[in-house]
């Protein structure tokens, strides 16, 4: 199932007129999809603490001013704890103040990190160099125990579908686009974006998250993140 057809499923829709708009961003040149081979699976206990040593390593690489995004308020927690105390930008967690002042203080301070989860995925406008670097702690799948996720999956089941492939993924990618698109936000933009969940190039589900982005560049190599902020 497409992102499209996912969307119309998600709004009670069948056979919806669609329209796609090609986008006048340069995204080959102006973004690069970063996508670490060496962290374990996000659902192994390790996860966190090795994670937590890359995202350090990116923040050195984009200099701050990134958005580290995470699919839980627990995983933000954690990692943010595990964050190094030396790393040398100031950095805001969701949930010490209001959503807009957050932001707001974001957009002011030089080289800021700001920690969020989902609310920060969308609806975020942070044009410019004060944001170039995005990091994605997994792939945002949906809570399974979520009532209406758990009433979709069902109906679907029940209709003889396949919830994981025909709603689950395709909303995920759905989600993941709305998170690189936190990124580019004009034609000057540039920025990496960071996908900590390696499922994504090993799973066959993952060609589906890739063709729902615009074209870009990609790179599994930390050497090519690097090169990207030093142009």
């Amino acid at each position: 199932m497409s992102s499209l057809a996912a969307a119309e499923v998600n709004a009670g829709l069948r056979g919806g007129r669609t329209l796609i708009v090609q986008s006048h961003f340069d995204y080959e040149t102006q973004a690069l999809l970063y996508v670490p081979q060496h962290l374990p699976d996000p659902r192994n206990p390790a996860f966190s603490k090795l994670a937590s040593s890359e995202v350090a390593q990116l923040l050195k690489l984009s200099q701050g001013r990134a958005f580290v995004l995470f699919t839980s308020y627990q995983q933000m927690r954690l990692m943010y704890d595990r964050i190094p105390l030396d790393l040398e930008y100031p950095t805001l967690l969701q949930g010490t103040g209001p959503r807009n002042a957050l932001l707001e203080e974001f957009r002011s301070t030089p080289n800021c990190v700001l920690f969020a989860t989902s609310s920060f995925w969308q609806g975020v406008d942070v044009p410019g160099d004060q944001l170039s670097c995005v990091i994605i702690d997994r792939l945002p799948f949906a809570v399974p125990s979520d009532p209406i996720v758990d009433a979709r999956v069902q109906k679907l089941r029940n209709e003889g579908g396949n919830p994981f492939y025909d709603y689950q993924v395709p909303q995920a990618a759905i989600a993941l686009k709305q998170g690189f698109g936190r990124l580019i936000r004009s034609r000057s933009d540039r920025g990496v974006l960071v996908l900590l969940d390696n499922r994504v190039t090993k799973q066959r589900y993952g060609q589906i998250f890739f063709d729902s982005l615009p074209d870009y560049g990609f790179t599994t190599k930390i050497t090519d993140v690097e090169r990207f902020f030093n142009v």
